[in-house]
């Protein structure tokens, strides 16, 4: 699409000369933007035209200025004309670069990515968590590796990146790289976070993600059985290690809380509810979204056994814990010893909140996303459902209310 450029020609009183004389500008105007320069050439205000944007009158001086302009106009516009040729955004800073000679280098994209990178980096605790930089940074990297793979190149111009790029870079993951959808997916979705910013500071004309289409498939989500919550509660390990490890575990089972979010628990997020019973305060670090969770009898036994545990107090936290990676590692062991036949991580907990906990035994799932944290209800539907047992108990119920009409002898036999 031609960038549509208006020029305008006007005698600028503000920078009259001690002659008397009044310097002649051309304004150029780009996308609502504009730059002014001078054309070097002077003029009687009296003998200069405001409506046409030129000296009045046949004279040869107005001839020669006149023709002058004219000639600075085609200039603009064959300026223009080239550096659409050299596929390059026509934009007011490039215009003028090219206008004075004053090539503008072409913007790359690793740069760019690396100082939004830089710019997460810089903001870690306040506005965005640790793991939110590494995924970038794993995204950055995929991308170097993308360029060598396909172009044999350490970087690229962005205003060469098109929709074939960004289908060739899915290819790769997918390929290459062997990335299930939903990572390849989550990949490009962080890498159109860049485009944006290109796109946002008009470093880009076009958009190369304007006709590409992605669809994340839905997961089943892996959640523990009631039985299953109680073999694991029940256990003995005879391990203070593996003891600790699954009572954290239980805690985030009845409190629906990831990880981090049970890392940084203290005595302060326990606060009075409105019901006049205690809960739990706080706010999810992943979404920064109010959490707020009744105490249930479990989780309350759990927040009492290590009240005065030295780790707990010595690290100001309400619960003494391991490194995420060292808690996934223990509780593929307590998944052994409970003969529990799936790949048991920390997070698998908060969705047995969602599940086993909370849906299945009637509570709303309004209630349910808000102690998740949810900041959208479409969210907490994942967990509705793969509730099989969930349909089953609720149309048990509805059987019973019409299991009159059954009785309809009507219904039961032809006329």
């Amino acid at each position: 699409m031609k960038t549509k450029v208006s020029i305008l020609f006007y005698a600028k009183k503000a920078k009259t000369c001690t002659n008397g004389l009044v310097p002649i500008y051309t304004r150029i105007t780009i996308s609502g933007k504009r730059i002014e320069l001078s054309t070097n050439r002077f003029v009687d205000i009296s003998k200069w035209s405001v409506e046409a944007g030129k000296m009045k009158g046949n004279s040869n001086e107005a001839r020669s200025i006149n023709s002058q302009l004219d000639m600075f106009k085609v200039k603009i516009i064959d300026t223009q004309m080239e550096l659409i040729h050299k596929n390059i955004p026509v934009t007011t800073e490039s215009l003028k670069s090219q206008l004075l000679g004053k090539t503008e280098r072409p913007r790359t994209l690793l740069p760019i990515f690396q100082d939004h990178n830089n710019k997460i980096k810089a903001l870690i605790g306040k506005e965005y968590a640790s793991g939110t930089l590494e995924r970038y940074e794993t995204s950055l990297k995929h991308t170097k590796d993308f360029l060598q793979w396909k172009y044999k190149v350490s970087d690229i111009e962005i205003n060469k990146i098109d929709h074939a790029f960004i289908t060739e870079y899915e290819f790769y993951l997918r390929s290459v790289r062997n990335c299930a959808n939903n990572t390849a997916v989550k990949y490009i979705k962080n890498f159109n976070k860049i485009i944006k910013i290109c796109l946002a500071n008009h470093w880009l004309e076009r958009n190369p993600f304007a006709n590409y289409k992605s669809k994340v498939q839905e997961v089943e989500r892996v959640y523990l059985s009631e039985e299953e919550i109680q073999d694991i509660i029940q256990k003995d390990f005879g391990n203070d290690r593996l003891s600790l490890v699954r009572d954290i575990f239980i805690f985030s089972c009845f409190t629906g809380l990831a990880y981090i979010d049970v890392k940084n628990l203290t005595k302060a997020h326990i606060n009075i509810g409105i019901d006049g019973e205690q809960w739990i305060f706080t706010h999810r670090q992943k979404t920064e979204s109010a959490s707020k969770i009744p105490i249930l009898p479990v989780t309350q036994m759990i927040i009492d056994k290590y009240e005065n545990h030295p780790q707990a107090i010595n690290e100001n936290r309400l619960l003494p814990i391991f490194s995420n990676q060292k808690m996934n590692a223990y509780l593929k062991e307590i998944a052994t010893v409970c003969k529990i036949n799936k790949e048991l991580t920390f997070h698998i907990a908060r969705h047995t909140f969602a599940t086993t906990v909370t849906l299945t035994n009637g509570v709303p799932i309004e209630s349910v996303s808000k102690m998740l944290g949810h900041k959208n209800l479409r969210t907490t539907q994942h967990y509705a459902k793969v509730l099989d047992k969930k349909v089953g108990d609720d149309m048990r119920i509805l059987k019973g209310k019409f299991s009159n009409i059954i009785s309809n002898n009507n219904l039961k036999s032809a006329n």
